[in-house]
């Protein structure tokens, strides 16, 4: 009996309905205890040690530690957990995953729970269907759950028979037997099959069958399970190529704990499968893997955990050196900004409030650093002519508007639990300053991506603009970084000795002109100097500019407290 492409095509069939079940479950299980599988990662990284245990308790129970990875970048990338934190839990994940192995071991060639396959998709499909989230979730991942084990059984049927097949096995025999080199050429098929997959969970699975045939000796299994350890790592590479700088140090660092695990168990690879064999004779009862077949799997499964286990165990103690790897691989290029970190506060709280609104109050004057640099930003954009240089420019500002939003959530999610404690009247008042100092900052955020998005439609539409509009534009966009100059300066202080004047004349200043070019807009339209649609644009600009000059007093205000009350009556035109 020949193997053709039909018989390819089910296998290939098979292993993409394994890793729709896999999927199916994994999101259906991150839905469910995704909330606090985030309050977790966040609470219970503040050491390596909790770190590892975070990681294999996440990822055991997602079932995915591409997900782990995914939620570390974004917390990383938050500032919620610094990078060192972040390796523990990678650390973690990577046992997390050796789960999978024991389930498909235990259960998928222990117990045919395919047989039950069906019943339980019975059960989970009507859920799918529910108006609740929740048990629409749980729906979602029963029918993964069942999908797996249905397609493990399809798995186990598609491989070929190699008692019908003998040219099969003479083919992988003929790269068994060469030593080392064979090792090292089913490390690589472990690898590419997982690179391929883009799951080390289901090449793991397909490992586990193609043992459980005959087609490899437990010896070349185990090369391949090495091989998905890398794999699954140059995944994440590949997914971390174009994105910040956080996933890419996130992903190297994955990478190079992976790589340092390979090599040191290369090295004592012999050693150690003689080891799990003595293990598996004496205290599971099995039959050596090495002779038979039917051990392999659970054979498999300890020397993937015990592979896992023994590397974090050794590599915890160098996390700092991978650290200080990764910095030196992604280093942080000359103002760039294209991520950001929470540098002042963190997710624990000081031991007084006192001291924890002070972290605020820093982390809020660099918040508005990073507002003004977008303003400045934005100006340059204006002022750009080259295509490339303008691209790479408005990308920024999409960037830094974003950060923004996620800043502003998490400053105010600190100040909020601030609140919660027992606090004197002055530090309320001082949170409710700082939270609507935020609010305002994050519309700077909002009003800035408003104007890049006009200059964009500008460049786009070919809208020319007279020297003098371009001047206009510029003459304004100056006067509000130096209302912005003085925001910081009173955002420096402790919320009660700010000088509220010279704010107030920049204000004036910045309507003033404002008001100034509009009527002469509209003279200078009446004359035909320009076309209508660039005049829209260059009055957007001028009246975003105001706004901006607006939300910048209204944080001088709030900074200043009880005095900014005399300038309500100054702000009726608005």
């Amino acid at each position: 009996m020949e193997y053709g492409i039909y018989d390819l095509l089910k296998l290939i069939g098979s292993l993409v309905f394994f890793l729709f079940g896999m999927k199916l479950m994994s999101e259906g299980l991150q839905k469910v205890a995704g909330d606090k599988m985030r309050n977790i990662l966040a609470a219970m990284t503040s050491n390596r040690i909790k770190g590892v245990f975070t990681g294999f308790l996440i990822t055991s129970v997602i079932q995915s530690s591409s997900a782990t990875t995914v939620m570390l970048v974004s917390f990383v990338n938050a500032g919620l957990i610094t990078l060192l934190e972040s390796i523990g839990v990678i650390m973690g994940a990577n046992i997390g995953t050796t789960v999978t192995a024991w389930i498909i071991s235990l259960l998928g060639f222990k117990v045919s729970i395919s047989a039950l396959s069906l019943p339980i998709i019975g059960l989970g499909f009507p859920l799918v269907f529910s108006k609740k989230n929740k048990r629409k979730s749980w729906g979602e991942f029963m029918v993964g759950f069942a999908i797996i084990f249905m397609g493990l059984d399809f798995l186990k049927a598609s491989v070929p028979d190699i008692k019908n097949s003998p040219e099969i096995l003479e083919f992988l025999s003929g790269y068994t037997e060469m030593g080392y080199v064979s090792i090292f050429i089913f490390l690589l098929i472990g690898t590419i099959l997982t690179i391929v997959v883009q799951s080390s969970s289901a090449t793991m699975a397909l490992t586990l069958v193609m043992c459980s045939n005959g087609w490899i000796p437990f010896e070349m299994a185990a090369a391949m399970v090495l091989g998905e350890n890398i794999g699954t790592t140059i995944t994440a590479n590949i997914a971390a190529a174009v994105a910040n700088r956080s996933a890419k140090r996130t992903a190297r660092a994955h990478l190079i704990f992976n790589l340092f695990g390979v090599i040191w168990m290369l090295l004592l690879f012999k050693f150690f499968l003689h080891g799990i064999d003595w293990f598996v004779r004496n205290y599971i009862g099995e039959q050596s893997p090495f002779e038979s077949v039917a051990a392999i799997p659970i054979s498999l499964s300890i020397f993937h955990s015990s592979f896992n286990i023994l590397n974090t165990l050794v590599m915890v103690w160098f996390a700092r050196f991978i650290q200080r790897v990764v910095e030196k691989l992604v280093p942080v290029k000359e103002d760039d900004d294209e991520d950001f970190s929470l540098s002042f506060i963190s997710t624990g709280m000081l031991s007084t409030s006192e001291l924890s609104l002070l972290q605020a109050r820093k982390e809020i004057a660099l918040y508005g650093k990073r507002a003004k640099k977008m303003f400045i930003n934005v100006q340059k954009l204006f002022n750009e002519v080259n295509d490339k240089k303008f691209e790479k420019k408005f990308e920024k500002i999409l960037q830094q508007e974003e950060n923004m939003d996620k800043i502003e959530i998490e400053i105010a999610h600190y100040l909020t639990k601030i609140q919660q404690g027992e606090i004197s009247s002055d530090t309320s008042r001082r949170i409710r300053a700082m939270l609507k100092v935020i609010d305002d900052m994050e519309s700077m955020g909002d009003t800035c991506h408003a104007m890049a998005k006009a200059v964009q439609r500008k460049r786009e539409q070919k809208l020319w603009f007279p020297q003098d509009l371009r001047n206009n534009v510029n003459e304004i966009f100056e006067m509000v970084i130096k209302s912005l100059d003085i925001m910081l300066a009173n955002l420096d202080l402790d919320y009660k000795n700010a000088d509220l004047s010279p704010a107030l004349e920049l204000e004036t200043e910045i309507n003033e002109l404002r008001n100034k070019f509009r009527d002469e807009h509209i003279e200078k339209f009446k004359r035909g100097e320009y076309k209508y649609l660039a005049g829209v644009v260059y009055m957007d600009l001028v009246t975003h500019a105001e706004y901006m000059g607006d939300f910048v007093i209204n944080v001088s205000e709030a900074v200043c407290g009880d005095t900014a009350k005399k300038h309500s009556l100054l702000k009726e035109d608005h």
